[in-house]
């Protein structure tokens, strides 16, 4: 059964984690990367890690002596997520784009 379809918000969460970050940078990034268009609440932020972290997707990494935020990355559940909703989207951009030209 095919996943079902992330939210942005997921999406860009996921695609942040591809190396560590703690909460505010993947705000920061997510941010970014959509050029300002999704803004995460930290308290959606952190439901989302939680959800994440629950389905294997992410996970936390040992905290640092020296830094008390906690830093979350991408396990290789997460990547496999990632390259298939990639792929989805890749498809339904494909499909419009066809359809757009006939």
């Amino acid at each position: 059964m095919p996943q079902q379809a992330l939210t942005e918000a997921v999406f860009y969460i996921l695609l942040s984690l591809q190396k560590p970050l703690h909460g505010y940078g993947i705000i920061q990034n997510v941010e970014e990367l959509s050029h300002g268009r999704v803004r995460l609440a930290p308290g959606t932020l952190y439901g989302a890690l939680t959800t994440l972290t629950d389905k294997g997707w992410i996970e936390a990494l040992p905290e640092n002596t020296e830094s008390r935020k906690k830093e979350y990355v991408l396990t290789a559940s997460g990547r496999i997520v990632l390259k298939d909703e990639i792929n989805r989207l890749s498809e339904l951009v494909e499909n419009g784009k066809r359809l757009l030209e006939e």
